[in-house]
């Protein structure tokens, strides 16, 4: 945490910031990790949610993107898309064209992309690191881009 406090990003630690532009109000949710499986329930999603109800938009930043059909889905419909990462894609895969397969797939249901349900995303990122293995096998690190419009 101190690293990147010195690198200046404010990490969201069950907290969340407004982000108002044109008189309207953006609200950026950030838990620590939650995990559904063996990883650590850091993450407190109601202490960070607090404040927020009446902002119109809600993003949240949570790691593990099991939490989004484990808490986040059933318990916070009015969160309109959450970013996770955590699974690197497993660092070895294939994408082309529409076939995109990596052993991730078996682990989680939600691995790298855009994922709808109803009115909710969530967005998967692969990242730049890895775990284990230094190197990637047709699993390029991924910085992703996300345009917000007007709907």
């Amino acid at each position: 945490m101190e690293a990147h406090r010195l690198m200046g990003f404010n990490l969201l630690m069950n907290q969340h910031r407004f982000l108002e532009t044109g008189g309207e109000k953006i609200a950026v949710i950030g838990i620590e990790n939650w995990g559904e499986r063996k990883f650590s329930k850091y993450g407190n999603l109601d202490k960070a949610y607090a404040g927020t109800e009446e902002a119109p938009v809600k993003l949240l930043l949570s790691h593990d993107p099991s939490h989004w059909d484990s808490q986040v889905r059933p318990l916070y419909p009015d969160i309109d898309i959450a970013f996770a990462g955590h699974t690197h894609g497993f660092q070895f895969g294939v994408e082309i064209g529409n076939v995109k397969w990596s052993p991730s797939q078996y682990a989680y249901k939600q691995w790298a992309g855009l994922y709808q349900e109803g009115s909710q995303y969530l967005y998967v990122n692969r990242g730049f690191g890895y775990l284990g293995y230094p190197g990637r096998i047709g699993m390029p690190p991924e910085l992703t881009i996300i345009e917000l419009k007007r709907g």
